[in-house]
């Protein structure tokens, strides 16, 4: 009885503990969410830039499977993106 801060601890009762609680889920929450799209981008040691090329090829050959655009289209776009 009349030690301390008494049964609330000074702090009107909640505390800062749910703060805390929150802040610690989140980086939770946040270092899950990094490890799943690091696991399924791919980590391998190319640069951003030779996988963007590879995607926008792949874009182009099914462009031309599906016959939106004819072969010289085809052959042009793809040199322009290989170079």
């Amino acid at each position: 009885m009349g030690y301390g801060y008494g049964m609330m601890g000074g702090w009107g009762g909640f505390g800062l503990g749910w703060l805390f609680m929150l802040l610690w889920w989140a980086l939770i929450l946040a270092v899950v969410v990094g490890l799943i799209r690091w696991l399924f981008t791919g980590h391998s040691s190319d640069s951003g830039v030779r996988s963007e090329g590879k995607r926008h090829l792949d874009i182009l050959k099914e462009r031309y499977a599906r016959g939106e655009i004819d072969r010289d289209t085809y052959e042009r776009t793809r040199r322009d993106l290989e170079s």
